[in-house]
């Protein structure tokens, strides 16, 4: 239940929940996904590792671990869960045997909200599991109303300003680049006065989606910095992965094809500057200050484009829609 896909009119269905089952013993996932599958997405991993590779393609909205789990990859799934901004509010339950005071301590040292013991009672499994699912979407919905975007439903400015530095700060310390992308929509006054305040709502709403569509990992997420200007942040990416993702919005928005008569464009466009943590070419200036001031080359240069510094500048040219190929400059 991503906050981006909670509307105002979102009711207490759990159905499209997902459930992600830990456990080294195939067997013991089976079982539980014969009790749990009718009413939610179930998805396995059988071990530490795996289970942290699936967090990076699908966001879960609860984990069933298993304590018997090797300590150290039991340790370094808890640990990815909590340092991991975007997964810090996945409830972790941990299934363990008859009631071992060890096994119990395990859980609430590992990070655990809950327990539920072997042989599992699949009453007491589906009562814990829609308990903790309730809890979370309630806290979603809280959330929701603190850190989204009225209009546009995408992440609010305030909520980049918090999680911002967490990022910046993990960035560093395990040496994983993380990209950020400033998007301001071209001549956005201009199509506002032609066409209506109202339109333009409309026309910013659009855009928004289209950037938030356009981002294909669930850990990446768009916010509305203000006004007609967005900032993506990518977690674990380098300049070169931010071109790409920066020219497939680029391209979703031009393709899009809202019409706009006071651009030389024709439609509603977009510039974007880019930057990253580790390769910024700047230290005098935030990687945010890097790439606003990318943003503004871009706009300089005649807008519709995507201008990222790696060792020199590279620009992607409206003239290159056909090609989506980045030239160096």
């Amino acid at each position: 239940m991503p906050l981006s896909q909670l509307n105002d009119n979102a009711e207490l269905d759990l159905s499209q929940s997902k459930i992600l089952v830990v456990d080294d013993q195939p067997i013991n996932i089976q079982t539980i996904y014969n009790i749990l599958s009718e009413e939610y997405v179930v998805l396995a991993a059988t071990s530490g590792e795996e289970a942290i590779e699936v967090l990076k393609d699908n966001l879960p909205d609860l984990i069933l671990l298993d304590v018997f789990l090797p300590n150290k990859a039991r340790n370094e799934l808890c640990q990815c869960v909590k340092q991991r901004l975007e997964l810090g509010n996945i409830p972790i339950i941990f299934v363990i045997s008859m009631h071992q005071p060890e096994e119990e301590d395990a859980c609430w040292q590992g990070g655990g909200i809950d327990f539920i013991t072997k042989p599992i009672s699949p009453l007491t499994l589906k009562n814990r599991v829609k308990s903790h699912l309730t809890l979370k979407f309630q806290t979603d919905m809280l959330q929701k109303l603190v850190f989204i975007d009225g209009l546009t439903g995408v992440f609010n400015r305030r909520y980049f300003d918090i999680h911002l530095n967490k990022q910046e700060n993990k960035s560093i310390r395990c040496r994983n680049d993380t990209a950020i992308l400033m998007i301001d929509i071209d001549y956005f006054k201009l199509f506002n006065d032609h066409y209506s305040h109202i339109k333009g709502d409309e026309a910013l709403k659009t855009v928004a989606e289209l950037i938030r569509s356009a981002l294909l990992r669930p850990l990446d997420f768009v916010c509305r910095y203000g006004g007609e200007e967005f900032v993506v942040v990518l977690p674990d990416t380098n300049i070169f992965g931010a071109l790409k993702v920066a020219e497939r919005i680029r391209k979703s928005i031009y393709n899009k094809k809202i019409v706009h008569v006071c651009s030389p464009h024709h439609f509603v466009t977009v510039s974007i500057g880019a930057s990253t943590f580790l390769e910024s070419i700047d230290e005098k200036h935030h990687p945010v200050e890097e790439a606003d001031r990318y943003l503004y080359e871009a706009k300089k240069a005649g807008r519709n484009q995507v201008y990222c510094p790696v060792e020199h500048f590279y620009k992607t040219s409206r003239k290159q829609d056909e090609t989506n190929t980045i030239k160096s400059i």
